[in-house]
């Protein structure tokens, strides 16, 4: 993320006024993923809300899903890690998206899909609701199939290292910031789960955890639904508005640096011109690459 600050003239009658345009350069985004057997109208009311906050958002079905509820039971999890790199191309394409300001939001097994994109796409903000986990072995095959093993669950149960498992290695490389929201009575995700997946997380800027007391895996009660969407819009909040504060204070301070070293301390006073100043200043965030 990056922020600009430029001098201006304000013209009004005969006279120009100086002026001093602060702006943020390049918009951050956000990218919802949903679960299994779920569609992007889940995420909507959540991307509403980050639009708030001056976001550009994407939903999208992935293949198995909605138009493609054909490939329900042939789809695999290779195909929809595909469908998933097709849509943050979609919304990193974007000619007003700042690249290095994107965040993921995945959903079990959209949360599982999008630890693996931050392997080859730069995320900068991961948060993960109930993130599943899924044995790496047969990746090409039909992803209905890894629900009816009988092993699942217990693998799901057992403390397992992050170089044990693709989406928790992925985990270990990420160094950018992670929301991981829990609830408390999942029998999809126990857990244990969010155990290793907190685990993984060792490079990570940031690590912020949140359990939905009472809650099962498909937040079936809707004030369940409505602490999730605060847990996780006050993170984003703390993430994007954070920054853009922090790269504004950068910059008002560099101005204020230079008019001292033109005028010296009295430069910054009361009556005193500004126009010492002229030019463009810009800060810009050291991300997670």
């Amino acid at each position: 993320m990056e922020a600009k600050l430029s001098s201006i003239e304000i013209q009004v009658d005969s006279d120009a006024l100086s002026g001093t345009l602060l702006t943020p350069t390049g918009m951050p985004a956000v990218l919802f993923v949903h679960g299994w057997g779920g569609n992007q109208h889940h995420n909507l009311v959540r991307a509403r809300e980050a639009v708030g906050l001056g976001c550009i958002c994407l939903t999208f079905d992935l293949r198995g899903h909605e138009g493609h509820a054909a490939m329900r039971e042939t789809v695999t999890r290779a195909q929809n890690l595909d469908d998933l790199k097709a849509a943050y191309d979609t919304l990193a394409g974007l000619p007003y998206v700042d690249r290095q300001s994107i965040a993921v939001v995945g959903l079990s097994y959209g949360g599982y899909l999008s630890t693996l994109l931050s392997l080859e796409r730069p995320v900068e903000w991961l948060a993960l609701r109930s993130p599943a986990l899924y044995k790496d072995a047969r990746w090409d095959d039909p992803k209905v199939w890894l629900n009816r093993d009988p092993d699942l669950m217990r693998y799901r149960g057992s403390e397992i290292e992050a170089d044990a498992n693709l989406a928790l290695a992925a985990c270990a490389r990420f160094k950018g910031d992670v929301l991981l929201v829990e609830a408390e009575n999942d029998v999809i995700v126990p857990h244990a789960v969010m155990r290793n997946y907190a685990r993984a997380f060792g490079q990570a800027r940031s690590v912020t955890s949140r359990l939905i007391k009472g809650a099962d895996h498909a937040l079936s009660d809707k004030e369940h639904q409505k602490e999730y969407t605060r847990y996780l819009i006050d993170w984003i909040t703390e993430m994007v508005v954070g920054r853009r504060v922090a790269l504004a204070k950068e910059l008002v301070a560099a101005r204020k640096q230079l008019l001292k070293q033109v005028q010296g301390q009295a430069a910054v006073l009361p009556g005193k011109s500004s126009r010492e100043f002229q030019g463009d200043l810009r800060a810009t965030e050291k991300t997670s690459d």
